[in-house]
């Protein structure tokens, strides 16, 4: 395989397919493969526009010179294999499903997604051959409330008293996307690096995360609030759709329908946040003196909703903050 951290080599590469690799290939590997596969599909036929659940195209945008055409995905058990075959298979022909074989499938690509749960991180990338079928390469760490520093520490102990030159390291991005990926609607923060990633491997990282959804890129220092805001995220807007489709069945409304009702209006609202509308202007124009709105508003002040909320959010960052060091127990030493 090229060292894509080269610009001329990745030009170079041109002349075949860049491989990815998936280790560990969960719901969200899968689905960021899927969504690629999709874009690949639309590259050749171009007439034909792939939209989100939403309504919206994918957006119109220049591709990389270089992206994963051929793919490998990594498993343990025969289930996940079966998974994978199901789903993927129809979409492409270069796709290769390897069961308890990672060092091959490293060794294959041109860039690695590690996908698999954090406590297995340690056991999949000190396994032999792999830290030397990485040099050169692009590791792409999905993994919820993992640094790029602890992935570092792995890969290349600073105990060891041998730190291994530039070009013998890979170069590790980590990627937050969540659970809405499976419809191609995540929000997905990228942590930028230090030093800068060269430009065509940003542009191909940011590429690969907008095929499922939307990015955003923070300084490392802010992932424990994005894993908060967008990885919980979906959990906290869920509990007060719930709340809010309990008072309407409360009130008479079949469950199904307050359940329905309660979720395009909030996809509605989201929608005119994101052409621009400020919450705050949005709620105003709601509230009609005198009217249902500013009565229930009322309420949901007098209950504290919007500091609950925020302290949920904090909380929920610091957890996050702790798990990443590899604390236990967190949440039940909280006070």
């Amino acid at each position: 395989m090229a060292n894509l951290l080269n610009s001329a080599n990745a030009s170079n590469a041109q002349s075949r397919e860049m491989t990815l690799t998936v280790l560990g290939c969960g719901t969200l590997g899968t689905c960021i493969v899927s969504g690629i596969l999709s874009s690949l599909s639309d590259l050749q036929h171009p007439t034909l526009k792939s939209k989100t659940p939403s309504g919206f195209t994918t957006p119109a945008e220049d591709v990389p010179e270089n992206i994963p055409r051929r793919f490998i995905t990594c498993v343990t058990s025969p289930m996940s294999a079966r998974r994978i075959e199901k789903a993927l298979s129809s979409l492409t022909d270069n796709l290769t499903i390897l069961q308890n074989e990672n060092l091959r499938g490293v060794q294959e690509a041109d860039v690695i997604l590690l996908g698999c749960k954090p406590y297995n991180l340690i056991s999949i990338l000190s396994e032999p051959g792999v830290r030397e079928a990485l040099r050169g390469k692009l590791l792409i760490s999905i993994l919820a409330g993992v640094p790029v520093s602890q992935i570092e520490e792995t890969l290349y102990p600073s105990g060891n008293g041998v730190a291994p030159k530039n070009e013998q390291r890979c170069r590790i991005v980590r990627a937050l996307p969540n659970t809405a990926s499976i419809l191609r609607e995540s929000m997905t923060v990228i942590a930028t690096s230090t030093p800068p990633l060269p430009q065509h491997l940003d542009y191909l990282v940011t590429w690969m995360f907008t095929r499922i959804g939307q990015v955003r890129q923070v300084n490392p220092a802010l992932m424990d609030v994005c894993t908060a805001l967008c990885g919980s995220g979906p959990a906290f807007f869920s509990l007060f759709m719930e709340a809010i489709a309990d008072g309407a069945v409360a009130m008479g409304l079949p469950r199904k329908e307050a359940l329905y009702m309660a979720a395009q209006t909030m996809k509605g609202t989201a929608a005119m946040i994101l052409e621009g509308e400020h919450p705050a202007i949005l709620r105003d124009k709601v509230s009609t003196p005198g009217g249902c709105t500013i009565g229930g508003l009322l309420v949901l002040e007098e209950g504290s909703l919007r500091g609950t909320a925020a302290r949920g959010l904090r909380e929920a960052t610091v957890v996050a903050s702790q798990l990443g060091k590899g604390v236990q127990g967190v949440n039940g030493t909280r006070f």
